[in-house]
């Protein structure tokens, strides 16, 4: 059973953003059934579609003027160093807490961040600057 699943009630509207973030659903999807030798390379994955897809976005925020890019950058930034810090447990050998983290964290973070600021920004680079 998938940690999330795909479907279009959660696309923004930006083809781009849409793409990455089904991108990351199927990468966040595959994690809870991979095996310990797999996980680590899997997250690492994850962790660098993430750091190319919120630098895009940002991107995107600037070239529209998205007025509180500030906010949604320091919100990319807080997940990043928490990928960084899991990512470091799994260096360490702790890959039941990266487990954790994927079905209990992320994936929780990831519903309300769409729903939340890449809602809000869509709709902005949508009304000023049309689809990327």
């Amino acid at each position: 059973m998938p940690v999330i699943e795909w479907t279009e009630d959660l696309a923004v509207g930006v083809p781009s953003i849409d793409e990455a973030h089904h991108q990351f659903v199927d990468l966040l999807n595959m994690l809870p059934g991979a095996s310990d030798a797999d996980f680590p390379g899997l997250f690492a994955k994850l962790a660098a579609h993430s750091q190319e897809h919120f630098a895009e976005e940002e991107q995107m925020m600037e070239r529209s003027s998205f007025p509180v890019i500030d906010i949604h950058k320091a919100e990319h930034a807080r997940v990043l160093a928490e990928l960084e810090q899991v990512q470091q447990q799994l260096e360490e050998g702790d890959i039941a807490a990266a487990r954790i983290y994927i079905t209990d964290q992320l994936s929780a973070w990831f519903v309300l961040h769409r729903n939340t600021m890449d809602y809000v920004t869509a709709a902005h680079i949508q009304r000023t600057s049309g689809s990327y």
